[in-house]
């Protein structure tokens, strides 16, 4: 028995080690890692914008809403809006400046500080829950049929299966 254990102990060790020198060899610097990030960050939150007004078009012309319906979807767009002052929240000064604030705190601080962040989370997302809901009571069943299919499916309206890959849920 011992014959077995050291060599797997010894390979072990050795790819362990060949993983950490693998890593290091590819690792960027932190500096690097930021300028990286900041720079896709804006493009990203820019792609994003771009293709949720996209969708909000595909969907507003597969419901072909009637006027009475429109102030409840104007509604709905609104709240799916990212808050406003995301791209701001999102700039590298200003999340560099809330890591030194968060540095400074103790304990206590930085949970009631993280727990008031997600206040203003929750009352965004409550916000989007009741518009949502607001619009599909003003639906026709057949338009919240095609509300349902558009929005539980994915983005683009089709499910993870039908699209022949995995959803993030199902490993």
């Amino acid at each position: 028995m011992r014959s077995v254990f050291k060599p797997l102990v010894l390979v072990a060790a050795l790819v362990s080690g060949g993983m950490m020198v693998a890593a290091a060899q590819t690792a960027t610097t932190p500096g690097q890692q930021r300028t990286h990030m900041g720079a896709h960050s804006a493009m990203d939150m820019a792609k994003k914008q771009e293709k949720m007004v996209k969708r909000t078009a595909e969907l507003k012309a597969k419901l072909n809403l009637n006027a009475a319906q429109l102030p409840a979807w104007d509604n709905f767009v609104a709240a799916m809006q990212p808050p406003a002052d995301i791209a701001q929240r999102m700039s590298r000064e200003n999340r560099a400046d809330k890591h030194k604030e968060m540095l400074a705190m103790t304990t206590p601080q930085r949970i009631d500080r993280m727990n008031a962040m997600k206040a203003q989370r929750d009352a965004h997302m409550a916000a989007r829950n009741d518009a949502t809901l607001a619009l599909y009571i003003a639906l026709s069943p057949e338009q919240q049929k095609v509300f349902d299919d558009s929005t539980m499916r994915g983005r683009n309206g089709m499910g993870d299966h039908q699209r022949g890959g995995k959803g993030r849920h199902h490993g």
